[in-house]
């Protein structure tokens, strides 16, 4: 598992503060006794703590072999000297596997308790109980800071994909709602372009259009804004009611009629409520298709079918343009957008060329029996 960044000198100033009240301990109770290679296993039994982060095994590992042999030169295992052995175990619960600290914890026990009862035991039976108690806590708190961090970590990684969800939804938004309205714009800007001298009135409904589709852009855009701006839905829940739904469809059909195209509208079945995520998906599904159809398709009749089954609902839009050369793969990038709509609500999305001509998209999203 990856570790938060640590500062060396950190870990290098607890070593030598350990040490120091380790060697002050021992010079205090031995004295005179003490040799060079006495205080040199002293300082061993602590001193690898600065590496502890490092190589927290070896670490470990060149602390309890300090400690045996210290104890087997006459000084005895417990005392201050445990105190690199609680840092060790600790570290090593901390930042490796729970069966790794485990075995490393009972290791520690051992060569704390075994030099004491070697030859005449000096050691009483309540004092090893102490001692095994102080190991277990420091292995229990390496334990437990271990998991505080993982669920950290995998807090913030949720909230990194969150975000990236959330930039994601947005852009599909944004996409939505601007392919759609400057689609029809452009056409019909050179629609009025065309006709401005020849046929001022189809330019005047041309220049209408543009003006009736800027209005809706602009009002999606401003309804999308401020779900943006809100951050307890409680609080404004008309914000999120104001995002279009199948109710505004036929609404997007006639202004997709007005933009040139030829536009049936057919519902089938009891039309119900849908939970706004699916009925906004529904929606985009329809204003996606469509845009597509005036943007590569040229001049078609598209059909637009709403089937509303017991537990699903499927939307069907068939064209019979004839697709130009250049479309196939700026159509991919709307499609997958439309695909991944679909998935996020449990649903699937069919996008395939429709014989003998022309292309058709199916949107199949389950539905409560209660919407």
């Amino acid at each position: 598992m990856r570790k938060l960044p640590r500062p060396a000198w950190a870990d290098v100033l607890l070593a030598l503060v350990a040490t120091v009240l380790t060697l002050a301990n021992q010079v205090g109770y031995f004295g005179a006794e003490l040799t060079f290679v006495d205080l040199s296993l002293a300082a061993l039994t602590v001193a690898p703590v600065a590496v502890r982060h490092v190589v927290p095994v070896t670490s470990l590992c060149v602390i309890l072999g300090s400690t045996v042999a210290y104890a087997f030169l006459g000084y005895g295992a417990v005392g201050n000297r445990g105190l690199g052995v609680l840092i060790g175990v600790f570290t090593v619960a901390n930042v490796r596997s729970s069966r790794i600290a485990a075995i490393m914890a009972a290791a520690s026990a051992f060569c704390l308790l075994a030099p004491e009862y070697v030859g005449e035991a000096t050691l009483k039976w309540p004092e090893a109980v102490q001692t095994v108690l102080i190991l277990f806590i420091a292995w229990m708190l390496g334990e437990s800071s271990k998991k505080w961090a993982k669920r950290a970590e995998e807090a913030a990684e949720r909230a990194g994909r969150a975000a990236a969800d959330e930039r994601v939804r947005i852009a599909r938004e944004l996409h939505d709602i601007v392919a759609h309205h400057m689609s029809v714009i452009s056409l019909q800007a050179g629609v009025a372009e065309y006709t401005i001298t020849s046929d001022p009135a189809t330019a005047r409904t041309a220049i209408s259009t543009v003006s009736e589709s800027c209005r809706q852009g602009l009002t999606e855009m401003r309804r999308l804004l401020d779900v943006l701006r809100v951050e307890n839905e409680n609080e404004f829940p008309d914000v999120q009611l104001a995002s279009p739904g199948l109710d505004d469809l036929p609404g997007l059909v006639d202004r997709t009629r007005d933009a040139g195209l030829t536009v049936g509208l057919v519902v089938r079945g009891t039309p119900r409520a849908l939970p706004p995520g699916q009925d906004l998906c529904a929606y985009r599904v329809a204003q996606e298709s469509l845009t597509n159809v005036l943007k590569h398709a040229g001049p078609a009749a598209v059909e637009v079918v709403l089937d509303y089954r017991a537990h699903e609902l499927v939307l069907t839009i068939t064209d019979d343009g004839a697709p130009r050369p250049s479309s196939a793969k700026a159509k991919s990038h709307g499609i997958q957008g439309m695909r991944e709509r679909a998935e996020l609500y449990g649903g699937i999305l069919d996008a395939r060329h429709h014989s003998p001509r022309g292309f058709q998209v199916v949107l199949r999203l389950p539905i409560p029996d209660e919407a």
